[in-house]
């Protein structure tokens, strides 16, 4: 027989499930978080990338040379996919940040070569993120032992003197391969994506939950006009708590400021509207704060994983780096690199501005969609 105390325990465990059975917003989070949790460590996080972006320039383009970018690239860790004619293409790619190495074989590799000469292989690569190069240097000593085994054969190893040729590499940006460098400049993306889109979010639950909203909805106000009132002093902190990681960044941890930083003022409204208008669109959707605080996990996870801040962008499965594309974090992290690390200006940083610039149309005109059939 079923004691009382049991009896009132199951109740209440009853009663608990009932509730979860219709807060579903709570019971979602419960089972989607893991979930999403489990596949972006277990697949898209890689912390030995490899297949990245290389491009190559051939000076010389013997049959020695093509062999030694064929050893490269079955390291698996350099993807060729750009063929540049000229030193400046190559460094308007590193730039720009579409490669992640530019390899240069020198002229008449193949004759000093085989007169025993060791002539070099520049590789140069952009180190504003160490991990994404790490692997890829480390294997070079592996290459090139490689490839004396299977090349340096017969009357021609008898006349090369080891090595046969070797690698000079330029760590661009980051010549030191400080993580710092890195991490820091993407905490500002990470920072105002967290504050921006939970407290504009919480802002307007607040408003539901106090009962103030109705008296919100009958002023003769347009939904522009609400949502800019609302987000507007959001935007002020915004660019108070970047002014904050700038100035850490100099002082504390000594990061290279070599850009504009009235460029990087101007492109940080576009990001800021991004995720306020993103935190605005939560906010119509929830009914209470917690699930405003819930909801807005669902863009700050992705965009802590798969924007390029913690793990390498171009190491990820291309599924991934697809979902990252969707995220304006992604691009700001880059912009906010570019112009620290690189010095990078506003037309080498269009590639990355206007995907933000048109995530930013698009999220307004939804937020205001759906304010105005809330007020209907």
């Amino acid at each position: 027989m079923m004691s009382p105390s049991l009896r009132r325990l199951l109740a209440v465990m009853r009663k608990e499930f009932t509730q979860l059975r219709r807060d579903r917003a709570t019971f979602g989070m419960m089972i989607m978080i893991p979930i999403m949790q489990l596949v972006l460590f277990g697949f898209a996080i890689n912390t030995d990338p490899k297949n990245l972006p290389t491009a190559i320039l051939l000076h010389d383009r013997g049959a020695m040379a093509r062999s030694v970018i064929s050893s490269l690239k079955h390291t698996s860790y350099f993807k060729i996919d750009h063929e540049v004619q000229s030193d400046r293409e190559g460094q308007k790619l590193l730039q720009e940040g579409h490669t992640q190495f530019v390899i240069t074989v020198p002229e008449n590799f193949e004759r000093d070569l085989i007169r025993g000469m060791s002539p070099q292989i520049l590789l140069e690569t952009d180190a504003t993120d160490p991990t994404a190069s790490s692997g890829a240097l480390a294997a070079l000593q592996g290459v090139l032992d490689k490839w004396r085994e299977n090349e340096m054969t017969g009357a021609l190893y008898k006349k090369q003197s080891p090595p046969p040729f070797g690698f000079t590499v330029h760590k661009l940006y980051n010549p030191e391969g400080f993580s710092r460098y890195n991490i820091v400049p993407g905490m500002m993306g990470i920072v105002l994506t967290m504050t921006g889109v939970m407290m504009t979010a919480l802002a307007l639950t607040r408003e539901k939950e106090r009962g103030t909203m109705e008296n919100l909805l009958s002023m003769p106000v347009s939904p522009f006009e609400v949502m800019a009132g609302k987000i507007a002093p959001y935007v002020i902190i915004g660019y108070i708590q970047s002014a904050l990681i700038v100035i850490a960044a100099k002082l504390l941890f000594d990061v290279p400021i070599l850009g504009s930083l009235w460029l990087l003022s101007a492109l940080l409204i576009i990001f800021l509207i991004c995720n306020l208008a993103l935190g605005f669109t939560i906010s119509t959707a929830a009914q209470n704060q917690t699930q405003a605080m819930q909801l807005s996990f669902a863009p700050f996870l992705p965009s802590v994983l798969l924007s390029g801040f913690m793990f390498p962008f171009k190491g990820m499965p291309e599924w991934a780096q697809t979902m990252g594309n969707f995220l304006p974090a992604t691009y700001f992290i880059r912009i906010t690199r570019g112009i620290l690390l690189k010095g990078a200006d506003f037309c080498e940083l269009w590639p990355h501005i206007w995907p933000m610039a048109l995530f930013m149309l698009f999220i307004t005109i939804v937020a205001m969609k759906l304010y105005k059939k809330t007020m209907d």
